[in-house]
């Protein structure tokens, strides 16, 4: 049998604090600590608690060539399968009905991370910062930290508002210019959670929005096989990576339900529908923030890390280049919405293993960073918004 580590390993010590009544009883601090290991590996879907031994049996076995187990690894064949079931250690095995599935699928996955190019840490951090089935909306609320007053009280004052790198007296005044149609504009842009869910949207400003955001403009080919598109935001390396997942809710002539957008063709392509009720997905998705869930068509931001990482290869820049683009493509988003009279919304706290299992989307080829969405806002605000200058709801 030839083995190998996995691709991607990183070994946390990480300290437990708790309780000690002894501890206390003899005058001390009456907290025990303990120490544990936790290896955690992009490939796999938890952290893995591990001993001292397999440890440092895992510090002797390189990631590269698949290399024939070393006489002194006899002596540790317990450790070795050990390691081997839960996806540290990979095996060169035959594919066939004796293997374990397993250990195979564990192959599978690493394999797949190692054609993908991620930079190690950003791997990491993507894969093991995913929620599932959480409710940040209740969270939120049963720690009485959902409203600015509620921060203040909880956590204390913030850092300040503002940071003065100088003497005041030495600033040097800049002349403020009259607002234009543009600034008009900007100053209406205000994320709306108070959708009016039974108005319907047209079908053609529906079209425009998609049109707007995520379509490709123009095509620039280098060759059959090499296709670069040219569309209304910047994008990293001018890869436009980043795909638009639909949740339609209320458009006129548009079934409720999943989509894909084709950028190319203009169009949506239909995907099977939620396991759960598409409103239930739909606040499911956005992690509990119903406000959000109301939106007539919400959309995922998912990048197809592959297409950003052909170029950028193991690059510790890539993956940032990729949250800046959701960044673009959410604030051409909001300035479309707002000139179309429509209110829309972004947000990152988003359950996205929910939503890979629904778009059938995997998190390192092309799992979720954002979703967004747009829509009627409602007449009245039921749930506050952020507008302190009165923009989006006057007071007549």
């Amino acid at each position: 049998m030839r083995i190998r580590r996995c691709a991607i390993l990183y070994l946390e010590p990480r300290e437990d604090a708790g309780f000690d009544l002894a501890s206390l009883l003899a005058g001390e601090a009456g907290i025990r600590r303990s120490l544990r290991w936790l290896a955690l590996a992009p490939h796999l879907d938890a952290e893995v608690e591990i001993d001292a031994a397999a440890r440092e049996l895992l510090g002797r076995i390189g990631p590269g060539a698949w290399t024939q187990a070393a006489p002194w690894l006899q002596t540790h064949a317990a450790a070795v399968a050990e390691l081997l079931d839960r996806g540290l250690l990979l095996c060169e095995a035959e594919d066939g009905d004796g293997a374990d599935a397993g250990r195979r699928e564990h192959r599978r996955r690493d394999e797949a991370l190692r054609q993908a190019h991620w930079w190690p840490p950003a791997a990491l951090a993507h894969r093991l910062g995913r929620w599932q089935g959480l409710d940040s909306a209740a969270a939120m609320d049963a720690a009485e930290m959902s409203t600015a007053a509620d921060l203040r009280r909880q956590l204390g004052a913030p850092p300040p508002h503002v940071v003065e790198r100088g003497d005041a007296a030495q600033r040097q005044a800049l002349p403020r210019q009259d607002d234009g149609e543009f600034e008009r504009l900007l100053a209406r842009r205000a994320t709306c959670r108070n959708f009016d869910a039974e108005r319907a949207l047209p079908l053609p400003t529906f079209a425009r929005m998609l049109q707007r955001v995520f379509a490709a403009q123009a095509q620039v080919r280098v060759g059959e096989d090499t296709v670069f598109l040219k569309k209304h935001t910047p994008s990293g390396g001018g890869l436009h990576a980043t795909e638009a997942y639909l949740i339609v809710r209320n458009v006129e002539g548009v079934a409720p339900g999943l989509y894909h957008y084709h950028p190319v063709a203009h169009a949506l392509e239909p995907m099977p529908p939620p396991a759960l009720p598409l409103a239930q997905f739909a606040a499911q998705a956005v992690a509990g923030q119903h406000w959000f869930a109301d939106a007539h068509a919400l959309a995922v931001l998912a990048p197809r890390y592959a297409r950003s990482f052909w170029k950028y290869r193991g690059h510790a820049k890539a993956y940032r280049a990729l949250l800046l683009d959701v960044g673009h493509l959410s604030q051409t988003l909001y300035l479309s919405a707002t000139e179309l009279g429509l209110g829309a919304f972004v947000t990152s706290a988003i359950n996205e293993v929910d939503i890979e299992r629904e778009f059938g989307l995997d998190p390192l080829a092309d799992g979720p960073l954002a979703v967004c969405g747009f829509g009627w806002r409602g007449t009245r605000m039921r749930t506050s918004e952020f507008d302190p200058a009165g923009e989006v709801w006057r007071q007549d």
